[in-house]
């Protein structure tokens, strides 16, 4: 923790020892001649969200009512309390390896310097 407050410290005060240098203008004539940025349509969510349950709802009656969840919770039920565990303790591994490889990976970007 004290790294990263050492590390925005620093980028910090590089930030702000970076000298302007007067170019009459064309940086800002340069930004206002760009292209908006076009806005996330509304319509490609509704459209994403509309194909989610259409598929979700095919899947369910595709697989009988969904009959194969309450048969894979008996199996479950059936298994010794020292297995239970062990498939929780391994299941909990591999999401906490995943959410570790996703933050380290984020972590490893770099960094836009907006003005």
């Amino acid at each position: 923790m004290q790294e990263l407050m050492e590390e925005d410290e620093l980028d910090r005060q590089l930030r702000e020892a970076v000298p302007y240098i007067d170019d009459a203008g064309f940086s800002h004539r340069v930004l206002h001649s760009l292209p908006a940025r076009p806005t996330p349509s509304r319509l490609r969510g509704v459209i994403l969200m509309l194909v989610t349950v259409l598929a979700t709802t095919l899947a369910y009656f595709v697989s009988g009512g969904g009959r194969f969840v309450n048969e894979a919770v008996a199996r479950l039920s059936q298994l010794p309390a020292t297995w239970l565990f062990g498939l929780m303790l391994a299941a909990g591994l591999i999401v906490g390896a995943v959410g570790l490889a996703a933050a380290l990976s984020k972590e490893r970007e770099p960094a836009l310097i907006s003005r």
